[in-house]
């Protein structure tokens, strides 16, 4: 009668508009009857006279408080008419298929609701940062089981620094995608005050085991779900990563080997409060490090070493572009539907030279406080940053004078050159300064509170030895 989007009418007093107001009615077509359907719907009524129709049964599709159609059964090539037994079988029919209608109508509308709010909680533009070239990939499953808590993050930290993260949640739907969003703003947070890769990860399994506990029942996903995060230093080219439970990365080097990186697996998140450790590594300029899900190298038809194989093959192919070498990836791995979801996240290192980046070695004594100020503006000059000159004098002052009076030797002073300013004091002190306004009588306090009015950003990161005090300064007027 109609064609798959077309819109097809039917006038008050038509059958299906019946069967709707009075429930399922069986019609024997009789001439009388034709003359009045011909007179509403004559392209229907032709359509009955060409294949001979006698008998009609009309049945509302209703199903939970719903109305989702009207079902038509027509007899035609057998003389007998349907009676009324047919009726009630046609009743239970359609009724069991209203059930099954409903439920994919409800699973499609959860699946896109999923869908939607992982779209929404994954980054929608990764940063532009002068430590790595990033691009990333995320394919949804495309089978029945539904959209699952697969997600990716870059995240830029302090002295030109960028952290990498990639994760997956267990279970599917909305509830996955709901703690894989938990998940990522917690290590954002977590990020944000500079913690190690494995610190990190401790603290975001002691969440996890939390927010287990709380909530009742237990959401799918949030225990079991695995993380690798990972921390890249432009200036030394040293990548930290620590794993909980996830696949191990992939770095392919500028001559085009691809190898593991051996990364200390920890228990996912929420099934230990043991500590994670993390492994260093030293990346060359233009390697290509790459963290992904399982889906990405595990199936039904291929253990996870043979993924990690086809991983390493396709990464190790010359390409145009990160971009490029990202689709080729997926290409050769994956088929045409996946069976999981799948995250993937290339990283290009750069690397920040000696042009970039100037360092100073300060003895504990204050009288070499006027001779670094002077080297370091000296050292922005040549760089052309005069409109900076003052504040940064103002800022190497107060921060290397701290560092000589409250910090422990050995002390050392750095200023990179990136999008912003970043001008680094570190020492051997454990103990991290507190910013506070300092009260009229107070011979101190007022530094740090002068560096925060100065600086666009500033923070405190700690070492594995001592602390780093850092503060950042605009440079997109300059």
């Amino acid at each position: 009668m109609a064609d798959v989007g077309e819109l097809d009418t039917h006038p008050e007093s038509s059958p299906s508009a019946e069967c709707l107001a009075d429930g399922a009615i069986l019609y024997q077509v009789t001439d009388e009857l034709m003359v009045r359907w011909e007179a509403l719907d004559p392209v229907r009524a032709a359509r009955i006279r060409e294949f001979g129709i006698h008998s009609e049964l009309v049945v509302p599709m209703r199903t939970r408080g719903v109305t989702l159609g009207v079902v038509f059964f027509a007899r035609h090539r057998t003389p007998v008419p349907f009676d009324e037994d047919d009726l009630l079988l046609a009743e239970e029919i359609t009724a069991r298929a209203a059930v099954c209608v409903d439920n994919a109508r409800r699973y499609k509308r959860e699946r896109m609701t999923a869908r939607a709010l992982q779209r929404n909680l994954l980054p929608r533009r990764l940063p532009d940062l002068a430590a790595v070239e990033v691009t990333s990939r995320y394919l949804p499953s495309e089978t029945w089981a539904g959209v699952g808590g697969d997600w990716f993050d870059v995240i830029p930290l302090s002295g030109a620094r960028a952290a990498l993260v990639v994760g997956d949640t267990t279970g599917r739907g909305v509830e996955a995608s709901a703690t894989m969003g938990r998940l990522r703003s917690a290590i954002r947070t977590l990020a944000d005050i500079d913690l190690p890769p494995g610190e990190l990860l401790t603290h975001l399994a002691d969440l996890v085991t939390r927010l287990a506990a709380e909530d009742d029942p237990k959401p799918p996903g949030a225990t079991g779900a695995t993380c690798l995060y990972a921390v890249y230093d432009p200036v030394s080219r040293h990548c930290t990563l620590a794993s909980a439970g996830h696949p191990p990365p992939v770095v392919v080097t500028p001559d085009g080997s691809a190898d593991i990186i051996d990364v200390p697996n920890g228990p996912p998140l929420g099934l230990s409060t043991l500590p994670f450790e993390a492994v260093e590594t030293e990346l060359s300029e233009s390697s290509v490090l790459a963290l992904y899900t399982d889906g990405l190298v595990e199936g039904q038809d291929r253990a996870i070493d043979e993924g990690l194989e086809a991983l390493c093959e396709a990464l190790a192919q010359p390409g145009p572009s990160l971009d490029a070498l990202g689709d080729t990836v997926l290409r050769t791995l994956l088929p045409a539907r996946p069976e999981d979801d799948v995250a993937l996240l290339l990283a290009r290192a750069r690397a920040l030279g000696p042009d970039r980046v100037a360092t100073w070695e300060i003895p504990p004594e204050p009288a070499v406080v006027s001779r670094i100020r002077q080297e370091a503006t000296a050292r922005l000059m040549d760089w052309g940053l005069e409109k900076l000159v003052l504040t940064t004098e103002l800022v190497v002052s107060e921060l290397v004078t701290n560092a000589i009076r409250y910090g422990r030797p050995p002390i050392r002073l750095r200023l990179i050159r990136d999008r912003a300013l970043i001008c680094e004091v570190s020492d051997f002190s454990s103990t991290a300064p507190h910013l506070r306004r300092a009260r009229a009588l107070d011979e101190g306090g007022r530094g740090l509170f002068l560096v925060a009015q100065l600086a666009q950003r500033w923070g405190t990161r700690l070492e594995v030895h001592g602390k780093t005090i850092w503060a950042e300064q605009d440079l997109s007027d300059d």
